[in-house]
Parts: structure tokens; C-alpha cells; sequence
């Protein structure tokens, strides 16, 4: 069985889990071109309960969010490296700018964002919090970002 599902079949899982008593955690991110910082995210994110679910944005979203020459790779090959990860439990895409519709579905226990994020500016605080859970903020111990890679690459291989 795919740990990469559809929005309506992660619902039904997250029923499933609930009623199993996990704690689930949910973030959600672009994910293009994974490096170190990402993996230390979503390790530390895992940590935070028993099942970690990430939202990926696809690519349209990316293009709206991050401008056209983005995504690098796209949106099945990001959602499928991201759900071999150790930490991660199930991936789903989503196609909006914000994944507030799939937070408003799922009503994770914890939300995670990067420390990069004000707790008051974070899509899905709302909910999670009116229905007793909670928002949480990792720090990044590296400068590492896709941006920055890209950049590296550019200036790398300029003639």
C-alpha cells in the first residue's frame, strides 16, 4: 500500500488513527529539491507525535507561490521522495496556495511550521487549536534552502 493518498483517503486513515489513539502530527511544504535542512525538519517534526502526515504543494501551487521557473522536480517525484523518508508516515498533495482546506479536514493534534514562521501567522492554528491541539515551530540549524542550491548551481556553472 502507497503511504502517498488522495485527500479524501487521508481522512478516512486520520479516522482510523484517532480512533487508534495516535497523536498525529501534520506540516506541509514544497519540498523541491530535498536537502539536509528538510530532513532534520521533518525527523524533528515526527518526534513532536506518533504518525507524521506532510502536505506537499503541487505543482501549480509552487508556480503561484514561487514563480514559473519553479518546481524543480516535480510534484510525483517530490511526493514520493518525501514519503520514503524514515520520519514520514503518509504524503498527500494539495493544490491550493495554503494547505488550510486539508488542515480543516484532518484537525491534526500538532501542526508544525519552521521558526521562520510567527505562531499567530500560521495556516490551520485556528482549528487545531479550537479543537484542543496544538501549534509548534522548529528551528533550522542549518541556512540550507532550495533557493540557496539553485543559486549555488547557477553561479557554480556560469561561464
Amino acid at each position: 500500500m502507497s503511504s502517498i493518498l488522495t485527500r479524501e483517503e487521508l481522512v478516512i486513515k486520520r479516522n482510523e488513527l484517532k480512533a487508534e489513539g495516535k497523536k498525529v502530527v501534520f506540516t506541509n511544504g514544497c519540498f523541491d529539491i530535498l536537502h539536509s535542512g528538510h530532513v532534520d525538519y521533518l525527523t524533528k517534526a515526527k518526534m513532536k507525535g506518533d504518525i507524521l502526515i506532510v502536505g506537499v504543494n503541487s505543482d501549480s501551487s509552487i508556480k503561484r507561490i514561487k514563480g514559473e521557473k519553479r518546481p524543480i522536480l516535480n510534484e510525483y517525484e517530490r511526493a514520493f521522495i518525501v514519503a520514503n523518508l524514515k520520519a514520514v508516515d503518509y504524503v498527500t498533495l494539495f493544490d491550493e496556495d495554503t494547505p488550510k482546506e486539508i488542515i480543516d479536514a484532518l484537525i491534526p493534534d500538532i501542526l508544525v511550521k519552521g521558526a521562520d514562521w510567527a505562531i499567530d501567522k500560521i495556516v490551520g492554528r485556528d482549528v487545531v487549536e479550537a479543537n484542543g491541539g496544538s501549534v509548534e515551530t522548529i528551528q533550522f540549524v542549518n541556512n540550507q534552502s532550495t533557493s540557496n542550491i539553485i543559486q549555488m548551481i547557477m553561479d557554480k556553472y556560469k561561464n
